[in-house]
């Protein structure tokens, strides 16, 4: 059982920036691929970053440019840099953990961008 706990969440103005973490409890080396997914009020979640244990990295079309997943082998984590964050990036943000066929799920953050 991979338990992940997520950090960084908060309130953010149109164009600003923030950085989501998510802390594992045992070695990404022993995980397939990390990743987040979020979830608006409404709307069904949906992936927003992964990174592989290789290293490669996919992204939603509609973060692209403005998002950067990395990884911390050192202190098994996966960070989300958000950067010119809109209105719509609103929504609970998931960490998850792939091994194997198996998802891990994070308890998710909020990020809410407003005036």
């Amino acid at each position: 059982q991979i338990q992940l706990v997520e950090s960084g969440g908060g309130l953010v103005q149109p164009g600003g920036s923030l950085r989501l973490s998510c802390a594992a409890s045992e070695s990404i080396f022993n995980i397939n691929s990390m990743g987040w997914y979020r979830q608006a009020p409404g709307k069904q979640r949906e992936l927003v970053a992964t990174i592989a244990s290789g290293g490669s990295t996919n992204y939603a079309d509609s973060v692209k440019g403005r998002f950067t997943i990395s990884r911390d082998s050192a202190e098994n984590t996966v960070s989300l840099q958000m950067a010119s964050l809109k209105p719509e990036d609103t929504a609970v943000y998931y960490c998850v953990a792939r091994r194997s066929v198996k998802l891990y799920w994070g308890q998710g953050t909020q990020v809410t961008v407003s005036l």
